[in-house]
């Protein structure tokens, strides 16, 4: 079953570049990865651009806008994901827990919808 977890995390908050904190928490990204992709879990995953160069669509009524930055309001944004391959949900939630952002900001875990 395939599992979506989505990083969320204020831009300010956790190690930051440039610090001490930063390099063994980008170890914990490249060593969770590895793991994840030697057990056979990783379907994909990226890190994503900061918010500030977020665009949002919408159309309403036939007419499309486009605005600057994320739709949501809140300091936390999300930075980036993981798709896993995982027996089930429990599973799933002890890899999230492995996640470096799940000690700073959030990680929510989603099943995957598959259309056949």
């Amino acid at each position: 079953m395939q599992f979506m977890c989505l990083i969320y995390n204020a831009e300010d908050n956790g190690p930051q570049p440039g610090t001490e904190e930063f390099g063994p928490y980008m170890q914990g990204y490249m060593d969770f990865t590895e793991e994840v992709r030697e057990a056979g879990k990783l379907l994909g995953g990226e890190a994503l651009q900061p918010v500030s160069t977020a665009t949002t669509v919408s159309v309403r009524g036939g007419k499309t806008e486009v605005v600057d930055g994320p739709f949501a309001e809140t300091k936390e944004q999300l930075g980036g994901f993981y798709i896993l391959d995982c027996k089930d949900l429990d599973e799933a939630l002890a890899y999230a827990a492995k996640i470096p952002d799940a000690a700073y900001g959030r990680v929510e875990v989603r099943p995957v919808m598959i259309f056949d």
